[in-house]
């Protein structure tokens, strides 16, 4: 199962699952690639979208792991989960020592799954790739600029999470470069709602994220150089997306 959950999924405070998802990177002739895999179209959290490897939290992978304990909601019962889900996806077996969190990602309310999903980077292992049929309609590896840019064609599917991930990687030229921006950085949590029309994502660190009566076409657009007041936020009403963060 995919660690993304849908669009509805990923921003509530009440918490019924956790989750792993793992942004492999490798360098490639045209810099800095990440693996990309195709969900099936028919079935499934993600239908038809290209997500990072990953899965549920079960209950082995916190019984697996003294340090664990059974919990849940623990880093090294994600760590756990990351590898099996990487392993079983796409055939290659990562250290989970080696895995680096930079992201947690909580669902909005109303949302019909409530996954707490953190992130994880590593360098691609040595190995071939060979993806479950179940899971993997197909996979590639692109760099970061090039995924944003067939999802802006509209080409390619990408839910928030992944796409706002992509972003974050453009600057990086090499996977040394990457690991070594998100170990020195906290763990970035992501709480966040949807607008009345579902169009955009307010994080929590945004002016209207407490204000659900926000002015969603205000006279000075939120995207304008001079609009006023702390944004973060996920503008999603046009191709391509717009991403705010005075962060």
């Amino acid at each position: 199962m995919g660690a993304e959950t849908d669009l509805s999924a990923l921003t509530d405070a009440t918490t019924h699952g956790f989750a792993a998802t793992v942004v492999l990177l490798r360098d490639g002739a045209h810099g800095l690639e990440v693996l990309l895999i195709e969900r099936p179209r028919d079935r499934g959290s993600f239908a038809g979208a290209w997500v990072f490897p990953g899965g549920l939290v079960e209950a082995s992978d916190a019984d697996s792991v003294a340090e664990a304990g059974g919990d849940l909601a623990s880093e090294a019962a994600s760590r756990r989960a990351a590898a099996r889900e990487t392993e079983e996806e796409v055939g290659l077996v990562v250290d989970e020592a080696s895995l680096v969190p930079f992201s947690k990602w909580t669902p909005p309310a109303g949302s019909p799954k409530h996954l707490v999903t953190t992130f994880f980077a590593a360098r691609a292992p040595e190995g071939r790739t060979k993806p479950s049929p179940d899971e993997v309609m197909a996979l590639e590896w692109l760099t970061p600029q090039d995924a944003l840019d067939r999802h802006a064609a509209g080409s390619m599917t990408l839910w928030p999470p992944t796409w706002v991930t992509l972003a974050g990687l453009r600057p990086a030229k090499t996977v040394d470069d990457a690991l070594a921006e998100f170990a020195v950085g906290d763990v970035q949590p992501y709480v966040s709602r949807f607008n009345d029309d579902r169009t955009t994502i307010f994080w929590k660190e945004d002016e209207a994220y407490d204000d659900p009566h926000h002015d969603d076409h205000p006279a000075v657009p939120d995207d304008a150089p001079d609009a006023v007041g702390n944004r973060h936020r996920l503008m999603m009403d046009r191709l391509p997306w717009i991403y705010l963060n005075d962060f």
